[in-house]
């Protein structure tokens, strides 16, 4: 058997080979249709675009994703043309609500804002979105949900209306995929809607955002903060320098979520292929420092809660290293140093 692998996947290396399997480690973006030609299965990031351009006529039989994230890849071509495609669903969650309250915190630190009896409204209760409103609860806020996937599933009187939700809360962060419903749905009118002085946050996709119109908005609302964009990696300067932290699309970047993420790639490749042996692969590390920590917010205050999360997770960091040169947006999300994840 052929495997072709993105080379940034972490933890990765070596795993197949004592297998039998001959693996083509190659930079995911150049990844073309000779390479996967007469591969087997094909496990990339989110940086290989995966359609009837690269994969017509070719071997491959599986598709595994290291990421949540599946819109680089054609869904329906694949699933016509009998290839198997598997991601790697929830394995941000934490990284994403550890942005999440970072930004929140840092920014409110940073201007002076009281986050008493604060309402967060969370747009789309997928895993991410969960982990947010769970993490919410726990440090006192409210919350409002708008997910009208899982409401038409579920209990509808468990979520609210998209308007309830802007009109009601102080911060509104975004948790869901893009498709013809919600592409540009962060519109002129969205935040419009929007309580005057909310903070807005988007960790999912850019093209959830008009962003000619958020620009417009910004003056109005309360810190923006940006890890996803339109064009990516071209991100829109005007955007960028009107945010309150803009990062290179590293919310999930934790050392956990790539040790999930690549594990769950790799389960999906051996139980595809028979590999009894990895079937519960899951790659360890013996630095007790990126382990989970916990952060005790009894009885602290605003103040030192903010402390806490920043020495966790100095998201500013992240900020100004981005905002020193805005082209290096790949050569960013690659060089990574996966930060730990934090709960509470």
């Amino acid at each position: 058997m052929r495997f072709v692998i993105d080379h940034a996947i972490p933890f990765i290396e070596g795993v197949f080979e004592p297998f039998g399997i001959e693996v083509l480690y190659k930079n995911g973006p150049d990844i073309d249709r000779e390479d996967v030609r007469d591969a087997d299965a094909l496990i990339i990031r989110t940086r290989t675009r995966c359609d009837a351009a690269l994969l017509e006529g070719s071997a491959v039989k599986l598709i595994a994703t290291t990421t949540a994230s599946m819109d680089n890849i054609d869904l329906l071509w694949c699933r016509e043309h009998g290839i198997f495609v598997r991601n790697a669903s929830g394995c941000n969650a934490g990284g994403v609500a550890n942005y999440v309250f970072s930004a929140l915190f840092g920014t409110a630190s940073r201007r002076s804002i009281s986050l008493d009896g604060y309402t967060i409204g969370i747009i789309g209760l997928g895993t991410a979105g969960s982990r947010v409103e769970e993490t919410a609860h726990t440090l006192g806020f409210k919350t409002l949900s708008y997910d009208p996937w899982r409401a038409m599933k579920e209990d509808p009187a468990d979520f609210h209306d998209l308007d309830d939700v802007l009109a009601g809360s102080d911060v509104i962060t975004l948790h869901i995929p893009v498709n013809e419903d919600t592409r540009g749905m962060a519109n002129a009118d969205f935040f419009a809607r929007m309580k005057a002085g909310a903070f807005f946050i988007n960790t999912a996709q850019g093209e959830l955002v008009v962003e000619r119109d958020l620009i417009r908005a910004a003056p109005r609302l309360g810190p923006v903060a940006l890890d996803a964009w339109c064009h990516e990696p071209d991100v829109n300067r005007e955007l960028l320098n009107v945010v309150d932290i803009a990062t290179p699309h590293i919310a999930g970047y934790t050392l956990q979520g790539k040790q999930t993420g690549t594990s769950l790639a790799i389960r999906a490749a051996a139980r595809f292929f028979g590999l009894t042996e990895l079937y519960d692969f899951f790659p360890s590390t013996d630095i007790v420092e990126y382990q989970a920590v916990k952060i005790d917010t009894h009885d602290r205050t605003q103040g030192e809660i903010a402390s806490m999360i920043q020495y966790n997770y100095p998201i500013f960091t992240d900020d100004f290293m981005f905002r020193m040169d805005p082209a290096r947006f790949n050569e960013l999300r690659i060089s990574y140093s996966y930060r730990r994840e934090f709960y509470f």
